[in-house]
């Protein structure tokens, strides 16, 4: 079977990210569908269960307080994910994770992803356009690493340890594979492909693993697994890998609609106890394509991504004043040397990643030696992950 499937290929979320001078709101407005939206018109796709929804009769209900503590849910979760989860919205768990986080933005600690990015994964695969998901667990915690999507980095970071492993195993199922330039791990072609890349917790304190665990995030996006196996009628690829994902598949196996892939973790720490092998990839295909026909399969290329996140597909309006615009407008000899010095930075700070790497697989090595318990593996590569791109 052929690796690659017509689609148009459209990387980067650049365009699915506000501008620092722009507000949630005024960027956004209503979420707008990512390019991958249209594949619902595509017969190969599987087929949705509607959820009727009317999004004003919904925010009219609302209290002064929860309107503004949902205000980011509102303005930048996708419509299709929005009308499936509104109820959760108000749970008293999700209420109180909201306070939480507001307290801690309010008291300047500073928390990953960036706040317009924590539901990116929504904007880049709409509920109908789900066909595969690879569940997380913590967002990496160090600057321009995490950006909602969970094995993911923001260029200019290396790729971490784990998703190697994953582009290894790919290459295994199969050959013509291809990551992205620059040994970069931008995986947001998979998403707007139909693959749900989604994190247990959605937010994580700077610096801090695990710091926003069992705040409410863990109850959210159960939900949003539970919404996928029963939304997705057709069926839907879960892969599961390590206990902690195949916990949260616990239901969706037993149902029988949908294929569940188990694994041990990708992490450098167990990944040789089976996930090299494991043939998901290809076996997540072959599956897709029994169940809906040619054209059906995941196009898991990743050798034209944007490495730089500069592609803008979809692009949302953003007003910039003429006084804004020539205040932002510099000559291009400016232009030229900006670009320049950007360079020669980016390959100071790959530099220093590649030592950091180098040190990070010899303690790995050293210390740990053969997978131990899982839960300590995960703890540890979490830690691993998130030093490669420490300068």
């Amino acid at each position: 079977m052929s690796l690659k499937r017509k689609a148009v290929d459209v990387a980067g979320d650049a365009s699915k990210k506000a501008k620092s001078n722009a507000s949630i709101t005024s960027f956004f407005g209503a979420p707008k569908s990512s390019p991958s939206s249209k594949a619902s018109s595509d017969p190969s796709a599987p087929a949705t269960q509607p959820t009727p929804f009317d999004k004003d009769a919904f925010v009219a209900k609302l209290s002064s307080e929860q309107s503004s503590l949902l205000n980011l849910e509102l303005t930048t979760l996708h419509d299709t994910w929005l009308a499936a989860l509104a109820p959760d919205l108000l749970h008293p768990s999700f209420l109180s994770l909201k306070r939480f986080l507001a307290s801690e933005r309010s008291s300047g600690t500073k928390v990953f992803p960036p706040e317009e990015d924590v539901y990116a994964w929504s904007r880049h695969t709409p509920l109908n356009t789900v066909k595969a998901v690879i569940l997380g667990q913590d967002p990496y915690h160090n600057v321009n690493q995490a950006h909602g999507l969970c094995f993911s980095v923001r260029p200019p970071t290396p790729a971490p340890p784990s998703l190697k492993n994953i582009y290894t195993a790919l290459k295994s199922d199969y050959p013509s594979f291809r990551p992205p330039p620059k040994n970069a791990g931008l995986l947001t072609p998979w998403a707007d492909r139909g693959v749900l890349l989604l994190n247990t917790c959605l937010t994580v304190r700077a610096h801090a693993a695990n710091s926003h665990a069992n705040k409410g995030w863990e109850r959210f996006t159960q939900r949003v697994v539970d919404v996928v196996a029963q939304k997705r009628t057709k069926g839907v690829v879960f892969m599961a890998w390590g206990n902690h994902a195949q916990k949260r598949c616990a239901a969706v196996e037993k149902s029988g609609k949908h294929l569940v892939l188990k694994s041990v973790h990708p992490s450098p720490l167990s990944a040789h106890n089976g996930f090299f092998g494991c043939g998901h990839f290809k076996k997540a295909n072959d599956w897709l394509t029994g169940r809906y026909g040619e054209g059906g399969e995941i196009d898991w290329d990743l050798g034209a991504a944007d490495v730089d996140g500069k592609a803008e597909a979809v692009k949302a309006p953003v007003v910039v004043s003429e006084k804004e615009a020539e205040k932002g407008n510099v000559s291009q000899d400016s232009e030229k040397t900006l670009q320049t010095d950007e360079e020669a930075l980016e390959e100071d700070m790959l530099e220093a990643v590649r030592e950091v790497e180098k040190k990070v697989d010899a303690r790995d090595a050293e210390e740990y030696g053969a997978a131990g318990a899982e839960e300590d593996e995960l703890e540890a590569m979490r830690e691993a992950e998130n030093a490669t791109s420490a300068t």
